[in-house]
C-alpha cells in the first residue's frame, strides 16, 4: 500500500513549525482565479501518481514533498478521519516548511498527541475551498477557529504568512493546496 510505505520511512522525522501569525497582506489585481492546478512550486512538485481518485492522505503520500506532513497525520492518529470526510480542503505544508522547527518545538509537540492533532486539523477545512473563494476567504478549521486566505491570480497567502505554492490538486475527497508555512491555531 503507497501511504503506508510512504508514512513509515516519513515517521522518523516529524518537525512542525509553530510559528505565530504575521500580518495580512491583501495584495489585488484584475487576474482571473485558476481553474486548475496553479503556483510555483507545481513543476517541482514530484507526484508518482494521479490522485484524484484516492482519498485525501494517500492522495498526499502520493508527492514526496508532504512526506513530513503525511508521516505527522499518521502519528496523530487522524489519517481515517480525514479519508472518511467527504470534502475537505488541506493547506498542506511542504517538507521545506517543516524544516522551520525548533528542535524543543517538535519534541514537545510529538510528546503530546493532543497537541499534534490540534496543529494539524488547524490546516483542515470541512469544505472544498475553490480558488475563487480564496481572494478574500474566512473559514472554519477542523481545529474549530478561524482561517484566512488572501491574493489573487495565482499568488494566495493563508494566514498571511503562508504562500500556496501550488494550488488546487484534486483528491477524491479533498482539493489540496500546499504552503510554505506550518501554521498555529490561536492561543
Amino acid at each position: 500500500m503507497r501511504t503506508a510505505r510512504a508514512t513509515g520511512a516519513a515517521l522518523v522525522a516529524v518537525p512542525l513549525a509553530l510559528g505565530g501569525a504575521t500580518s495580512q497582506s491583501h495584495a489585488q489585481d484584475a487576474s482571473p482565479s485558476p481553474s486548475g492546478t496553479f503556483g510555483p512550486g507545481c513543476a517541482s512538485l514530484s507526484q508518482k501518481a494521479d490522485t484524484a481518485r484516492d482519498k485525501v492522505v494517500e492522495a498526499a503520500a502520493a508527492y514526496p514533498e508532504l512526506s513530513q506532513l503525511v508521516a505527522a497525520t499518521v502519528r496523530a492518529r487522524l489519517s481515517s478521519a480525514l479519508d472518511g470526510k467527504p470534502d475537505v480542503t488541506v493547506f498542506a505544508p511542504d517538507d521545506k516548511a517543516f524544516k522551520k522547527v525548533t528542535a524543543s518545538q517538535l519534541a514537545s509537540l510529538l510528546k503530546n498527541e493532543g497537541q499534534l492533532k490540534k496543529v494539524l486539523t488547524y490546516h483542515v477545512v470541512d469544505q472544498r475551498i475553490t480558488p475563487d473563494q480564496l481572494a478574500k476567504g474566512s473559514f472554519t478549521t477542523v481545529e474549530g477557529s478561524k482561517l484566512t486566505t488572501s491574493g489573487s491570480g495565482t499568488h494566495f497567502k493563508v494566514n498571511g504568512k503562508a504562500n500556496i505554492v501550488c494550488g488546487n490538486i484534486k483528491a477524491a475527497n479533498a482539493t489540496i493546496y500546499v504552503i510554505d508555512a506550518v501554521l498555529q491555531p490561536p492561543s
